[in-house]
């Protein structure tokens, strides 16, 4: 099958950053699908890897987005058939989706919604996946919780971001403030639905205070290490921070007098471990499903950089890292 792929770590800008392989069709096990991959798109992650993690042999597939068919299942599996229509965030551990065919553990696989194609539907499950996460994982809220709080979500107009809001707003009370700075980034987090809205280039903090709200929750998903400082001055005691990014390092020490916690959100976590609860995974993907289908829930894309290849992924990964990205880039199957 035809994939796409890098053989040594490093910039986008390399001349082997990317390449097409020829490589075997994936062998599945007794929980797996294999998926004819329709659709893909682009996370931070995609680009994290191909810069820092060196493949350990053989090109290293990319890919952690997908929507396809079902052409194949394991001996195991319950949940899906061949010729279901699926969509999913796929494993780290294993090849991704910039390839023909993947495998994929039907546990953290859910119904692709009939409202989007398979594109636009690519663009949906990393990012509703963390996003849910963080707020009832991480956050430990349950639905129609929040009442009289408030969540901060720094970094509003990403894939996360974007979605994120969106949640919170739909399924929780929360008032939701969300960092911005550009005209259009402005308003689309305001049409995600957030009530407030920050310039994360100014103080954040101050700007916060000034709304009259201290946050019990901040979901730091870009510049941590930047805006640690005004997390802690704007969080409310006994507050809770979750963050997605990698920063190098944070003196938790100053927490400590407003009894805050700290935690990641991860969303492979419950794959790369094969956790005993990898199925939620699949079954909030499917209640995600159902909402963008029901018009609860809004697609985040943004941009269909057009058909994969390597020339549009290159383009894709070049892009993604100019931080400039609004929701989400998705690309259609070969």
């Amino acid at each position: 099958m035809k994939a796409i792929g890098y053989v040594a770590a490093g910039p986008v800008d390399a001349p082997d950053a990317l390449g097409q392989f020829e490589v075997a069709t994936p062998q599945i096990g007794p929980r797996d699908l294999l998926v004819a991959v329709k659709g893909v798109s682009l996370n931070p992650v995609d680009v994290k890897l191909r810069e820092s993690r060196a493949p350990a042999e053989g090109p290293d597939i990319l890919g952690f987005d997908a929507a396809g068919i079902v052409v194949e299942v394991g001996s195991d599996v319950t949940a899906y058939q061949v010729g279901d229509a699926v969509f999913y965030a796929g494993d780290v551990t294993r090849p991704g989706s910039n390839a023909e065919f993947q495998a994929v553990d039907e546990r953290i696989v859910g119904r692709k919604p009939t409202s989007l194609d398979f594109t636009d539907a690519a663009g949906m499950p990393l990012t509703a996946i963390t996003a849910w996460e963080m707020l009832f994982d991480a956050f430990r809220l349950t639905e129609g919780d929040g009442a009289g709080k408030s969540l901060l979500v720094i970094g509003g107009a990403g894939g996360v971001g974007s979605i994120l809001i969106q949640l919170a707003k739909t399924l929780t009370k929360l008032t939701v403030i969300a960092t911005a700075s550009r005209p259009e980034t402005r308003d689309w987090v305001r049409e995600m639905g957030a009530d407030h809205i920050v310039d994360h280039r100014g103080d954040v903090a101050q700007q916060v205070k000034d709304l009259g709200l201290a946050p019990e929750y901040v979901a730091s998903l870009t510049g941590t290490e930047q805006h640690y400082p005004a997390i802690l001055d704007l969080i409310a005691p006994r507050g809770h921070i979750a963050l997605i990014d990698d920063p190098q390092g944070l003196d938790i020490g100053p927490a400590k007098f407003k009894a805050l916690t700290l935690s990641w959100e991860f969303m492979f976590t419950r794959s790369m471990f094969a956790t005993a609860d990898m199925a939620v995974q699949r079954d909030l993907l499917n209640r995600v499903s159902a909402m963008l289908d029901a018009g609860t829930l809004r697609s985040t894309v943004t941009e269909r950089v057009g058909q994969m290849s390597v020339e549009t992924l290159l383009a894709a990964h070049s892009r993604q890292e100019s931080g400039r990205v609004i929701g989400k880039q998705v690309l259609s199957g070969f």
